[in-house]
């Protein structure tokens, strides 16, 4: 179980699920966790998804930036997906020789790319090949735990047999997405679904902590999904787009000053870490979120979709603070 009974056991003397970041490819960056371990952690963080194949491969340097880390973000586990359980052995060992508290495997990933190399979603359809990829990481890295991230079925519910299939190897955490593949996030994500998992789990009388996922918007909001359905984790996805503060149970008003002057930071940190070594535009999506509720938000959004680098960014946001538009009210 490594670092997730002590995650666990720290929850529930608090009375409440544990809280983690989702793994987001071009999101959830070294730059967008520092943010948070800043204005509001969570229990747990997760790298942006990567490849296993990649990673044992000469592109490696490319790749190994998006498991760049720092010692403040722990506990922090590294996702990475494949389905070829030689490459997640080989990618496992690199893992556990970085440094990093935890692996995750992405078995629920719907991008065609991803599939069309038989990982992601289409190990739901495998499921044979997903025990070997399991069994491969927990060869490559015997010293940290071993979790999977998936969905509830591919076209269908396919709980019953899907799940048993997984928890049989024995990962020390899963994380549901309360979907279908087939449904990718178009439909609403059904967390009662999450209570099938754990009544699976509890039978088998494994220790595996379930996380759910899907829809989450609030703090609030997770915490009663959680008790609801029996989930001991939360993982938020969506939902903390443009919210650092998103796990400060302390934080109840932001307003709209604060947000743009999180949205330079964020840049800036962005430039420090990563300029020059991920495409600035990564940063674009960024500002759809944190700029939106205010008055002025669709002018200033339009402006900084124009910009190229950092300091035009604070440039802009100045001229926007300076401009007597900001209200100061809850967004």
């Amino acid at each position: 179980m490594g670092f997730w009974s002590r995650v666990h056991e720290k929850a529930c003397k608090a009375k409440r699920p544990f809280f983690t970041i989702a793994p987001m490819a071009d999101v959830t960056d070294v730059a967008f966790r520092r943010m948070f371990t800043k204005y509001g952690k969570p229990d747990v963080m997760w790298t942006e998804f990567v490849s296993a194949d990649g990673l044992c491969s000469a592109g490696r340097e490319v790749l190994a930036l998006n498991l760049a880390y720092s010692k403040t973000e722990r506990p922090i586990v590294a996702q990475l997906f494949s389905s070829n359980p030689d490459k997640m052995r080989e990618a496992a060992r690199i893992i556990e020789s970085l440094g990093f508290d935890g692996l995750d495997i992405n078995m629920g990933c719907p991008d065609r790319s991803v599939e069309r190399q038989g990982s992601g979603s289409a190990l739901i359809k495998n499921p044979q090949r997903a025990k070997e990829i399991i069994r491969a990481a927990k060869e490559g890295a015997p010293n940290i735990p071993i979790s999977v991230k998936t969905r509830i079925g591919y076209l269908k519910n396919e709980i019953a047999t899907w799940i048993p299939a997984i928890l049989e190897e024995g990962v020390a955490a899963l994380t549901i997405h309360c979907r279908t593949r087939k449904e990718m996030s178009l439909v609403p994500a059904r967390w009662e679904h999450v209570s099938e998992v754990v009544a699976i789990r509890d039978r088998m009388n494994l220790p595996t902590v379930i996380i759910g996922n899907g829809d989450v918007m609030s703090l609030a909001q997770g915490k009663e999904l959680a008790h609801k359905y029996g989930a001991d984790g939360v993982m938020v996805g969506r939902g903390i787009f443009g919210n650092p503060w998103f796990f400060d149970a302390k934080k109840k008003k932001v307003t709209t000053e604060e947000k743009i002057k999180a949205l330079v930071e964020h840049t800036k940190i962005f430039d420090k870490l990563l300029s020059g070594k991920k495409n600035f535009a990564v940063m674009k999506k960024h500002y759809k979120a944190y700029v939106n509720g205010f008055d002025g938000a669709r002018e200033l959004r339009a402006r900084l979709m124009l910009t190229d680098d950092a300091p035009e960014v604070a440039k802009v946001a100045r001229e926007y603070l300076k401009s007597g538009k900001v209200l100061e009210k809850e967004i």
